[in-house]
């Protein structure tokens, strides 16, 4: 149970920094017709999945729950670890 709401937890974060990133894109013009449907793909997809989890788990399959939850918690946290080593080690790239 502790791992998924660690996972359900770390989805929703994504979740709502890429509704942010939508946001910000429709305000500042970058999100256009021209590529409102990925952005529908990918806002719909991660969507998807968190109601998948939370379905799954109402219907007390933990496990499958547990797995399709991890499809978008573990690419998050690995990208958030990197980012976070990137600020704290501030790299040479040249």
């Amino acid at each position: 149970m502790v791992l998924y709401r660690l996972l359900l937890g770390i989805d929703a974060i994504a979740v709502a920094i890429l509704f942010a990133f939508f946001v910000i894109g429709i305000n500042d013009g970058s999100v256009s017709s021209f590529n409102i449907g990925i952005w529908a793909v990918l806002l719909g997809g991660t969507g998807l999945i968190v109601a998948g989890g939370i379905w799954f788990r109402r219907a007390g399959h933990l496990l499958p729950a547990n797995l399709l939850l991890a499809v978008l918690s573990v690419p998050a946290l690995l990208y958030g670890l990197f980012a976070l080593a990137i600020a704290v080690m501030n790299p040479r790239w040249n």
